[in-house]
């Protein structure tokens, strides 16, 4: 078999055979992430039963994944640029694949959130790359479409996740949502060495910026170990005030590292642009009040109002529904009327969702309550997203927007991160609260008021720092492809330099 290194890059055809093989790949590949992301929330109170653990491993479960991501995914890409992008495809898949199998037998609730954090890992390698692969593989004529094939059907995998995870957590175990990846990741990786054509950029220069990514590992970890245990070890028992001050000096070392380096990770000449600051503001509000919602939503679902898992990952199904439905809409209004008023409404509505999540509480009904509240809660996100991607793309020079969005995905992730850390601290959900199911409702009453207001505050933000100018075409067409970002805004590609293509 001829080697598919030796294809001609850049030439492939959306509708030819190996170009349906190439989508095939990447969308698997990005499925099995997207998948696991939303069910593994779901899974949450399974996994406490079986390790009879409280509030602090259930945050570390989804800390520990989104803490890696975070802090690798802007070199992940560079990787790709540098080996090979399917080369470092595979890697990632089969990189996920093992730490997949890890938490699918883990003995202790220690192992499954290392882990975790090795899932994460993989999956910075992996996201990026299966982006970049359709971008150097395709024809330019075919690649907006081929974008959207994988962002429409990656959107579907994030819409039946939850509903399919709760399935096998209610009937078999939540084992099964680690394991099932298995025989997935085979079958991408089956396609990917047969049909994906091997591409790197040639002009890719200087040393993977892997300080770092390890400054900044060590920082984010510290720091969320101290915001997690402070609440019940106290803020100034040694180990939190250690932690703590780690994590301070972890961050200056990163900074520094950051401005000295030639090839950094996170060039701080980006954030000079008012406007591409301001976004990322708006989006570290939206996006922490998402995350941390949606980390105490399908527990008290299932501890407090009796849910089964499949009843709990059917209940948030609603909010994919409406984003996959309206994202494209919200782009194009941000075109003709500037994305000032969808990025003050926007937060300001998903704000108002979230507060009244509030009420979801023993003896309330779903049709009357939770789903009225996920409703307006997605109809605000949906009119966020796009116009926060294109403006995101509209505040960088085109050379720089893969890593602009790159970049805003990072602080997406690295705000739900924090947030699962801190929201539950807020509003005075501890170990011993997680274990009385009143004492939870009441504090995740609280938590939805707290979280709406600072999605909300997001929207205030937006309405003094966000220009009126309408976006171009080309990036309201560029963020609108992407759909369904529950855990951070959809990476783009740019048409620039190796590097911005690596770091999207």
């Amino acid at each position: 078999m001829a080697d598919p290194g030796a294809q001609p890059t850049g030439g492939l055809q959306l509708h030819s055979a190996r170009g349906r093989w190439v989508i095939a790949a990447t969308v698997l590949g990005a499925g099995i992430v997207m998948i696991d992301g939303t069910v593994v929330n779901v899974a949450l109170p399974a996994i406490g039963r079986t390790f009879h653990s409280g509030l602090q491993t259930l945050q570390w479960t989804v800390t520990a994944y989104t803490l890696t991501l975070a802090a690798f995914i802007l070199v992940g890409g560079s990787i790709g640029d540098h080996y090979g992008r399917r080369r470092s495809f595979v890697v990632g898949v089969l990189w996920f694949a093992a730490a997949s199998l890890l938490c699918g037998i883990a003995p202790s609730a220690g192992v499954l959130i290392a882990a975790r954090a090795l899932q994460g890992v993989g999956a910075a390698l992996l996201i990026p790359e299966s982006l970049a692969i359709i971008q150097a593989a395709f024809r330019p004529e075919d690649r907006a479409q081929a974008i959207g094939t994988w962002s429409g059907l990656g959107g579907i995998s994030a819409a039946v996740g939850p509903f399919i995870g709760g399935y096998l957590i209610q009937t078999v175990s939540w084992r099964l949502i680690f394991l099932i990846n298995l025989p997935l990741v085979a079958a991408v990786v089956w396609i990917a060495e047969r049909h994906v054509p091997e591409t790197r950029d040639p002009s890719a220069q200087g040393r993977l910026d892997l300080a770092g990514a390890g400054l900044a590992t060590v920082g984010l970890g510290t720091l969320i170990y101290g915001l997690i245990a402070g609440p019940d070890k106290g803020w100034t028992t040694p180990g939190v005030v250690a932690a703590l001050a780690i994590a301070l000096a972890a961050m200056l070392a990163f900074v520094a590292r950051e401005h000295g380096a030639k090839h950094p990770m996170l060039p701080f000449d980006i954030f000079r642009a008012r406007q591409f600051t301001s976004a990322n503001v708006v989006t570290f509000a939206v996006y922490g009040a998402l995350g941390g919602a949606l980390f105490l939503l399908p527990i008290q679902l299932q501890q407090v109002l009796g849910y089964s898992p499949l009843e709990a990952g059917t209940a948030l199904l609603p909010i994919t529904l409406v984003m996959l439905a309206l994202s494209a809409r919200a782009g194009r209004l941000s075109q003709r009327i500037g994305p000032r008023l969808p990025m003050t409404l926007g937060p300001i509505i998903a704000g108002g969702g979230l507060a009244l999540l509030s009420l979801v509480q023993p003896g309330t009904s779903y049709p009357t309550t939770f789903l009225p509240a996920i409703v307006v809660f997605a109809l605000g996100l949906a009119l966020t997203v796009s116009p926060l991607t294109a403006t995101v793309l509209a505040a960088a020079p085109v050379e720089h927007a893969g890593l602009a969005s790159a970049v805003n995905n990072a602080v997406a992730r690295a705000a739900g991160l924090i947030a699962v850390a801190v929201l539950p601290a807020a509003a005075g959900l501890t170990t011993a609260t997680f274990a009385r199911p009143a004492a939870f409702g009441s504090g995740f009453r609280t938590a939805m008021f707290l979280a709406g207001g600072v999605c909300a505050l997001g929207g205030v933000i937006s309405a003094f720092t966000i220009r009126r100018e309408p976006v171009t075409a080309e990036q309201a067409d560029e963020s609108s492809r992407f759909s369904c970002p529950l855990d951070a805004p959809p990476m783009c590609e740019s048409q620039g330099d190796g590097r911005d293509r690596a770091a999207a």
